[in-house]
């Protein structure tokens, strides 16, 4: 579970991103944080993970505090916390498993990451995850080989692969086409369930959204105007999230599009065998 309490992030210049955000998500609950640019949801993303220095407030993940956690403390924190990036953030040089397999770099030797001898079992892994989001048969692609769906993929399994807890996931569609933007929605609801991972997903698709998410948390100006379910999300609500609009259409937009989307979800596969080393041996080793 995260608990918020209280956060606050001021800048030197004096302008406040966040003004006392209060916020909980229990483990296996994925919401969506909207609002307008500037409205504070990328910091407050970068904030849990103390990418951004809070200014004040309270972040627990369990029952562990976040803020005043110590250097050392933090990253064993971060560790628990899954990233998935807008531009992705691979490594273009690397192949699909060197990428997935960077998840594991905060918790293996040093030696091992930079010879790339990562443990059986995070091999294995590995392996498993990528089959889990569909990328088994690109294992060996170079990153910048890849569609941008394909790159989120990535992106999604990576974060998995640490084993987080939580998983902050910022405008994870913003580059994709509509039909991908669906998929990897999908994908990362199914994943959470599956894994009992809490999530926030900072998104600027209202519709997408309503289609894929539950509940809704709506940041005007650093503050929370709207935390409820995705139903509620009438004109009414998105007036006081962005303001004066004539948001009818977007509304029912989402909730026709919500209705509609009745494909059935991935099905969940089994591990791969266990490799050992360089890519060619762990391609051998799996097969």
């Amino acid at each position: 579970m995260l608990r918020i309490e209280g956060l606050r992030k001021q800048y030197r210049t004096g302008d406040a991103a966040l003004r006392g955000v209060d916020l909980v998500v229990p483990a296996g609950e994925v919401i969506g944080l909207i609002g307008p640019s500037g409205a504070g949801k990328s910091t407050l993303i970068r904030c849990v993970n103390r990418l951004v220095e809070p200014t004040s407030g309270r972040i627990l993940l369990g029952d562990d505090e976040v803020t005043g956690a110590s250097r050392r403390a933090l990253r064993r924190l971060r560790r628990r916390m899954g990233m998935i990036f807008q531009e992705f953030a691979l490594v273009e040089r690397l192949t699909v498993m060197e990428n997935v397999l960077a998840g594991r770099l905060g918790t293996v030797p040093f030696w091992r990451s930079l010879t790339r001898r990562f443990p059986p079992d995070d091999v294995r892994n590995a392996f498993a995850t990528l089959d889990r989001v569909g990328l088994l048969d690109h294992v060996d692609k170079r990153a910048d080989a890849l569609s941008g769906g394909q790159r989120q993929r990535v992106g999604i399994a990576r974060a998995l692969l640490q084993g987080p807890d939580l998983l902050l996931i910022d405008e994870p569609t913003a580059s994709l086409d509509p039909k991908t933007s669906r998929q990897i929605m999908r994908l990362i609801g199914e994943v959470c369930a599956e894994r009992r991972l809490a999530a926030i997903v900072n998104i600027h698709d209202v519709a997408l959204a309503q289609m894929f998410l539950g509940r809704i948390v709506g940041l005007k100006a650093g503050e929370v105007v709207y935390d409820g379910p995705s139903s509620g999300l009438d004109a009414t609500v998105l007036t006081r999230i962005y303001g004066e609009e004539d948001w009818t259409r977007t509304a029912r937009a989402g909730e026709a599009e919500a209705e509609d989307d009745g494909a059935a979800p991935a099905p969940a596969v089994s591990p791969a065998a266990a490799p050992v080393t360089s890519m060619a041996a762990l391609r051998a080793a799996a097969e």
